[in-house]
């Protein structure tokens, strides 16, 4: 095949050569054509841009198996259906990431305000140490809705008022903050 001419193929014709050739240079032809269209609608489910890059180089990775083992009779709307499908695996396994463990006795750090009161010998305190160190890290937004809701104990209705974040960014920058100080506070140990 002349490389020169990938860009007059169409979508399925890609597609139908990647099958039978292997050739990973269609693929990438496919990539330039929807990389703008997958990132759209992994922005979409997953709000937030950096997910979303990450989403599309995974989604477009996955492309070199799936198209070989999918019939695929219209690409675009395949596609969709493959970044959607993706991102909603994604939010699934956010969502079993729901408890912040501290230590592999699996206690808790944060997640229940009325848990952080039941601590007799001094763990709530290196807890607390250790999270007054991390929060500080988190993105701007992932921080000051982390100190409203837990801190200051206020509802998402009122995190998404005082700050003007959707009631739904809200969700989301708690979520990925509780995830990115598991992460912080599980690889410091």
């Amino acid at each position: 095949m002349l490389r020169h001419n990938i860009d007059t193929l169409t979508d399925e014709e890609l597609v139908t050569r990647y099958k039978q050739s292997g050739d990973k240079q269609l693929v990438g032809e496919l990539y330039k054509r929807y990389t703008g269209f997958v990132f759209a609608v992994c922005l979409k489910h997953l709000r937030s841009r950096a997910q979303s890059e990450d989403a599309v180089m995974q989604v477009f990775e996955k492309l070199f198996v799936d198209l070989k083992k999918h019939s695929v009779q219209n690409f675009k709307s395949w596609l969709y259906t493959v970044a959607k499908n993706h991102c909603l695996h994604l939010i699934r396994n956010r969502k079993k990431d729901f408890v912040l463990p501290d230590d592999n006795r699996g206690e808790q750090i944060m997640e229940f305000a009325a848990n952080m009161y039941h601590d007799s010998d001094g763990i709530l305190e290196q807890h607390l140490a250790r999270l007054e160190l991390e929060i500080p890290r988190l993105s701007e937004e992932q921080r000051i809705c982390i100190e409203l809701f837990y801190l200051k104990k206020k509802s998402y209705t009122e995190v998404a008022s005082i700050t003007g974040y959707t009631l739904g960014q809200v969700k989301s920058y708690i979520q990925n903050g509780k995830r990115n100080l598991k992460i912080s506070l599980t690889g410091n140990e």
